[in-house]
């Protein structure tokens, strides 16, 4: 990334994500304080994915910053569904866990979705599950899948105004691009959700007053598609530490853009491990 770009473009997410971690550390605390222990998330993790346990073991550190318990379920691979829901379930009647969260990606030829089912709503701290999911949709209460419920905090933070915009969400992930477009028409956005086989991508973009990019495609959106003015949020994260767009043609056109790394990363295990505290406190009723 070129480091002469103007500052004020840039949507820098670790900050924000220190703040939303700082609150989360007095959620722990007032659990500690009324239980004498702390909460506990516990993660899922099949196979030996060398990006997978990098990735748990960042959620571990942001678990110690915060005075929470991380436990971590490895199992190998050949894990069968049968196998995966059954630890589950354990962890569902385990009252000191607060949390519980299934790694991706999951392993064939396990079943992601029935491994997904096995997490109460309660404990389904990264809105995996299809009740967690329906409740985005209708604009419920739930704890809404982390990286778009991360995006829309960042999006609070520099005051994007959503009402009315038209809005391009690129992937139809049901973890991110669905949630994401669910969460952007409820704040009364006009969304288009794009995905592999949508035709004149470039035009649809073009005529976006908000971009999320979630395709996990280095640098796919072109500079030249981007809006004047529009605001870019890059989802994506790919070798190299690049993210779905071209950044530095893209912050030629664009108000504002996330930057890779930095941007929208921080802010998903931030809000996952908020989710966390936010559950302990909803399970054990503490005001």
């Amino acid at each position: 990334m070129n480091g002469e770009w103007p500052a004020d473009k840039l949507m820098r997410g670790t900050a924000l994500a220190r703040r939303v971690l700082e609150g989360a550390r007095a959620k722990v605390e007032k659990v500690r304080a009324a239980t004498g222990v702390a909460p506990v998330l516990a993660t899922v993790l099949v196979g030996d994915d060398p990006a997978s346990a990098a990735y748990v073991r960042m959620k571990r550190k942001r678990c110690d910053d915060v005075g929470m318990k991380s436990l971590v379920i490895d199992m190998p691979q050949g894990t069968t569904t049968e196998q995966i829901v059954g630890e589950i379930e354990i962890l569902a009647a385990d009252d000191a866990v607060c949390g519980i969260l299934v790694q991706h990606p999951v392993p064939a030829p396990i079943d992601r979705r029935a491994a997904f089912e096995a997490i109460p709503l309660a404990k389904d701290v990264d809105g995996v599950s299809s009740a967690a999911m329906g409740r985005v949709v209708l604009g419920m209460p739930a704890y809404v899948p982390c990286t778009p419920a991360g995006i829309v905090r960042l999006l609070d933070e520099y005051a994007v105004v959503l009402d009315g915009a038209h809005a391009a969400v690129l992937g139809r992930s049901p973890i991110l691009g669905r949630p994401m477009a669910s969460m952007l028409i409820n704040r009364h956005a006009t969304v288009t959700l794009c995905h592999s086989r949508t035709r004149n991508l470039a035009e649809i973009v073009a005529g976006s007053d908000v971009l999320i990019a979630a395709v996990g495609r280095p640098r796919f959106v072109q500079g030249g598609w981007i809006k004047p003015g529009a605001i870019v949020i890059d989802a994506g994260y790919n070798e190299g530490n690049v993210g779905d767009v071209d950044f530095d043609a893209a912050i030629e056109r664009a108000s504002l853009i996330t930057p890779v790394p930095g941007g929208v990363g921080p802010m998903t295990i931030a809000t996952l491990i908020d989710h966390a505290a936010d559950a302990a406190i909803a399970q054990l009723d503490i005001s």
